[in-house]
C-alpha cells in the first residue's frame, strides 16, 4: 500500500450486515471505499465483543485493496500475528490498551503490516510524541470506542496537535467515530486524510440494493474533499 494524503473512505464493516459480510465487503469496495475496516472488541477494553482473526480470514479473499484492523482489545501483543496471518494490511492498537506500546509497534510491523496507534477521546496527542517514527497510522476516536451510531465528538484541536507534530513523515490520520457529510469537514480540515464511517455509509442500502453506499460514500467524500492538502 502506498502513502498519499488524499481523502479515503474507510467503511467499518462493523454496521453491515453480519451474515454478509464476504458480499458486503465486496459491494463497499464496488461503490468507491478506499480501504475497508475492522473493528475488533473483545468485551474487556471496550463494553462490547465483535470479531477476531477467523472472520478478518474469511473475508480476506472478498477485500481487493487495505483491510484496516482496528484492536479494541487488551493484551494485544498475544493476537498480532494471528490477525497480520488472517491478512491485516494496518494493524492499530490502542495507546491505553497496555503499557508496552512502542514494542506492540515493533511487532505489528515485525509481522508485516502497518502498524497504527490509537488515541481515545480523553486521551492526548502528546501521548504518542515518542512514538511517531514507529507509526504509519494515527487513529483518533471521535466516541469512546465500543459501539457504532455514537454522536461525534469534535477533537479538531487534537487532530491540527498531530499534524504539526507529524510534519512531513509518511503517517496517516485515521478518525473512527460519528463521521458524517456534516463532520467529516471538520476533520479533514484540520488534517486528517483517512475517514471511518459505518452506519453513515452502510444506512438504506444491502448487498442486493448497494447504490445507497455508493451514494453515502461520496457524499463523505465530496464534503472532506479540498479542505486539507
Amino acid at each position: 500500500m502506498s502513502f498519499d494524503r488524499s481523502i479515503k473512505i474507510a467503511p467499518s464493516i462493523l454496521a453491515a450486515d453480519f451474515a454478509n459480510f464476504g458480499a458486503e465487503c465486496e459491494a463497499i469496495e464496488e461503490q468507491g471505499a478506499d480501504w475497508v475496516h475492522v473493528d475488533v472488541m473483545d468485551g474487556h477494553f471496550v463494553p462490547n465483543i465483535t470479531f477476531g482473526p477467523a472472520t478478518c480470514a474469511a473475508i480476506r479473499p472478498h477485500i481487493k485493496g487495505v483491510m484496516d484492523v482496528h484492536l479494541m482489545i487488551a493484551p494485544v501483543d498475544p493476537y498480532i500475528d494471528a490477525f497480520a496471518q488472517a491478512g491485516a494490511d494496518v494493524i492499530t492498537a490502542h495507546v491505553e490498551a497496555g503499557p508496552h506500546i512502542h514494542r506492540t509497534l515493533q511487532a505489528i510491523r515485525g509481522a508485516g503490516a502497518k502498524a497504527g496507534v490509537a488515541l481515545n477521546p480523553g486521551t492526548p496527542a502528546s501521548a504518542v510524541s515518542e512514538l511517531l517514527d514507529s507509526v504509519d497510522l494515527i487513529c483518533v476516536m471521535t466516541v469512546n470506542p465500543g459501539f457504532g451510531g455514537q454522536k461525534f465528538i469534535d477533537m479538531s484541536d487534537k487532530i491540527r496537535a498531530l499534524r504539526r507534530m507529524i510534519g512531513d513523515r509518511p503517517v496517516h490520520i485515521e478518525i473512527d467515530g460519528g463521521v458524517d457529510p456534516s463532520t467529516a469537514p471538520l476533520v479533514a480540515k484540520a488534517g486528517a486524510d483517512v475517514l471511518v464511517a459505518g452506519s453513515a455509509v452502510f444506512r438504506g442500502g444491502s448487498v442486493n440494493d448497494p447504490a445507497p453506499y455508493g451514494e453515502n460514500i461520496r457524499a463523505i467524500r465530496e464534503a472532506a474533499s479540498g479542505t486539507y492538502v
